[in-house]
């Protein structure tokens, strides 16, 4: 939960998908073992760290869907109101910071994809998080930034203090 006079973004790129079915369309394709337990070790993470989201704005691919459900497992003590938006798939970081402006919740988690989601994580904060992947974002990857503005239409680039970047390879 956040304070009054303050927004919280949970910025989180989908986690490893497969590509086993080369038939698949790019927007059908679910996450592979690695993705899955990616997203599981996200999710605890996010419990652990009282990263609540009140709100969820999903891209309609099936990964993105597929991150936010597992992670949707993990001990969080808010179940927030999940909307999937099919503008967020493959947009860019204009787009999504205009769905971002929608939100109504003040602890906002959006799933996407890049290479849209790097650069709107590149573009919020006043300073990055010192990390040679950030630029990259990778598969899982996780920003925690807050904002001291009452309401998301009021967000702007380089307004966020970095809370928290972390990115999980699935492997451990």
């Amino acid at each position: 939960m956040t304070p009054h006079g303050y927004r919280r973004l949970i910025l989180t790129r989908h986690a490893k998908s497969a590509w086993d079915d080369p038939t698949l369309d790019d927007h059908d394709r679910p996450l592979n073992d690695r993705g899955r337990r990616s997203a599981r070790a996200l999710g605890d993470w996010m419990a652990s760290r009282g990263y609540e989201p009140e709100e969820v704005l999903c891209s309609s691919s099936a990964r993105t869907r597929e991150t936010w459900s597992v992670i949707a497992g993990a001990p969080l003590e808010v179940r927030p109101s999940v909307r999937i938006e099919p503008s967020l798939y493959q947009a860019g970081p204009d787009r999504m910071l205009a769905v971002l402006k929608t939100a109504t919740q003040p602890t906002v988690m959006m799933l996407g994809h890049n290479p849209g989601i790097s650069e709107l994580a590149a573009l919020l904060p006043a300073h990055p998080p010192v990390d040679p992947e950030f630029r990259r974002y990778p598969t899982a990857a996780t920003l925690v930034v807050d904002f001291q503005i009452d309401d998301w239409r009021e967000v702007q680039p380089r307004q966020g203090s970095v809370k928290d970047f972390i990115r999980f390879d699935g492997r451990n």
